[in-house]
């Protein structure tokens, strides 16, 4: 069974200009960390990074692949699903792991959980999850609690919040049916750092702090 990781990437970010080679204070370029982690990754067969500007190159460590992908998928109109699906036409594999230069903290124990649950056979797709314990409201009304009776955070039921750092699916899922998530995926859990997603400034300020308080060394 062959399984390869990739990391989509357009260097033409419209929230934070060239967000993914933007480095840490005293770090390295954000695509360094994600690739890193994934070349610690065990039941990885090949890494790519999947980016219409041959810029990127310059960026990628020994060992991590460089495809070219068609402009049409950096437009802001273009459906992501497209993007995985066109990467899945040109790179035959059994098993794909999606991840993002935008989730640099994500760690290789988490992504080889997803990884051991697709290729297992039991699950079709696994991603990323984090537990909310928070009071939530929906069209002005409480969602998860009851305005006389109100629990403990702790005690507040169980509900997961989707994640952009990692995804697995078959090959199946995504050239067949068009989707990365099956009908009963594999919920990978993990921690509120690792769930940290880069889109704008005030996301890079954060994650650059976690980054010199937690990780520098």
């Amino acid at each position: 069974m062959k399984t390869v990781a990739f990391v989509p990437i357009k260097l033409n970010s419209e929230r934070l200009p060239l967000k993914n080679i933007k480095p840490f204070t005293n770090g390295k370029p954000l695509i360094a960390y994600i690739l890193d982690t994934l070349k610690n990754v065990n039941n990885v067969d090949e890494i790519y990074v999947y980016c219409s500007d041959e810029k990127i190159t310059e960026y990628l460590p020994e060992g991590v692949k460089f495809l070219k992908r068609d402009p049409y998928y950096d437009l802001s109109t273009t459906k992501f699903n497209e993007v995985l699906s066109s990467f899945a036409k040109l790179v035959e594999a059994d098993v794909y792991v999606l991840t993002h230069a935008t989730a640099p903290f994500m760690s290789a124990q988490s992504i080889e959980k997803g990884v051991d649950a697709v290729t297992s056979g039991k699950y079709e797709s696994a991603h990323a999850v984090t537990l909310l314990r928070e009071f939530l409201w929906k069209d002005g009304k409480p969602l998860n609690y009851e305005l006389d009776n109100i629990p403990r955070t702790q005690d507040l039921p169980d509900i997961y919040a989707e994640t952009c750092g990692l995804y697995v699916y078959t090959s199946d899922l995504i050239i067949n049916k068009g989707r990365r998530i099956s009908d009963d995926p594999f919920l990978v859990e993990i921690t509120k750092i690792e769930a940290c997603d880069i889109n704008d400034e005030d996301d890079f300020i954060i994650a650059d702090a976690i980054f010199n308080s937690k990780f520098k060394n």
